[in-house]
């Protein structure tokens, strides 16, 4: 299984990054493809449309907390972002597949929304740097995209001279001939002049966006409001805040993993301790209470054995913050949850209530599950410690 990860990383991450570097050094030194037009089809694709929609979808469900769901940018924010990844996915796809140029004034926007998008990808790149593993997220995924902006800049000024030298410009309106003239200038006067450019259109999109509930301010807040990245300015919310996952490392999974894939469903208690609970931790703990009270031989063989692999596994927990290797270990243990499930539902008369009451304190417990139909208790098992405080509370 650990090959099979491997491998699948390098076809995924690794390989496309390399080939993009290669691409992007070849072109410099001969301004040709190294690779096949079919290949660098595929690699711009891959690179600058479905890692960066791969990597908006994970954030799309991640929340701003110091514990747990970690999200990069600020999730009342984060439509500026992802609108403006869209815009630059455009004017990168749309500048990659035309035969000629544009007219003047499109010309100047689409140059200028490549210039955000490059730009855009540095910003993004200091800050998943300060992550942990955010220097491998950026190296495998912000820097082949800022390669492959600058080369379709590049053809973009190529095909303008290109188109300059074979065809007479007539323009007779004083707008048009002051587009030509800029995009006419050479790249070292040019470039500066579309970057001051890209502030308007930058303006223009965040008002349009203000419709949408977003604040005119709201592409640099999805920056700072958030926990430990790059440029966050809450930080100082999070230092008296600790944050403890348990000595089970499906805990672990239940923290990390991302929360669409994981699904945490509450919080619980393990030895004194807040821990957070999902589908998978609660029925593992609940197949192990039931084996504990049939067969408790077996149980005793089963704890000795895992206590051996944990104490191992438990000087790599860190591991486990990977989101990525949380979802895998989630995914790896999906077929044996639905054994325990089995188990439950072939040798236990109320599993859904076992499956229920795990990870909870005794306050939380004064009521009797069994009372409960097990439609109810499967489906609001979340909110069942709150159902029953506020119950004996009355």
């Amino acid at each position: 299984m650990a090959i099979a990860f491997w491998i699948l990383l390098f076809t995924v991450l690794l390989l496309p990054g390399l080939g993009t570097v290669l691409s992007f050094g070849w072109y410099l030194a001969t301004e040709k493809q190294i690779l096949p037009k079919t290949g660098f089809v595929i690699l711009q694709i891959w690179t600058v449309a479905i890692v960066p929609i791969l990597f908006l979808w994970s954030e799309s469900t991640q929340k701003v907390d110091c514990c747990f769901g970690g999200a990069a940018f600020a999730p009342a924010h984060r439509l500026s972002v992802f609108v403006m990844v869209f815009a630059c996915l455009g004017a990168y796809f749309y500048s990659a597949t035309r035969s000629k140029t544009a007219p003047p004034i499109m010309e100047l926007v689409i140059n200028s929304v490549l210039l955000i998008g490059l730009f855009l990808n540095v910003i993004v790149c200091f800050h998943l740097d300060k992550k942990e593993f955010g220097r491998f997220q950026w190296l495998l995924g912000n820097l082949p995209i800022v390669l492959l902006f600058t080369m379709q800049l590049i053809q973009n000024q190529k095909m303008l001279i290109a188109h300059l030298d074979t065809e007479k410009i007539e323009i007779h309106n004083w707008f048009g001939r002051l587009s030509w003239s800029i995009l006419n200038l050479r790249p070292i006067f040019k470039f500066p002049l579309l970057t001051i450019l890209a502030l308007p259109i930058l303006c223009i999109l965040s008002a349009c966006l203000l419709i949408f509930g977003q604040k005119p301010d709201s592409l640099i807040l999805a920056f700072t409001e958030t926990y430990k990245y790059g440029f966050s300015q809450l930080d100082y919310l999070c230092d008296n805040v600790k944050c403890d996952y348990g000595d089970h490392y499906l805990c672990s999974v239940a923290a990390h993993g991302h929360l669409h894939l994981v699904k945490p469903q509450r919080y619980g208690y393990r030895k004194g301790r807040k821990i957070i609970c999902n589908r998978q931790l609660l029925v593992s703990n609940a197949f192990e209470e039931l084996l504990q009270e049939r067969l408790p031989s077996l149980h005793k063989y089963v704890r000795r054995n895992y206590n051996r692999v944990g104490s191992l596994i438990h000087r790599y927990y860190y591991v486990f913050e990977i989101k990525y290797v949380s979802d895998l270990i989630y995914l790896i243990m999906k077929p044996l949850e639905w054994i325990f499930l089995l188990f439950l539902y072939t040798f236990d008369h109320k599993p859904e209530n076992r499956i229920a009451r795990q990870y909870m304190v005794a306050s939380d417990l004064t009521g009797d599950l069994s009372l409960l139909p097990q439609w109810f208790v499967k489906n609001y098992a979340a909110i069942l410690p709150r159902l029953y405080s506020i119950c004996n509370a009355g």
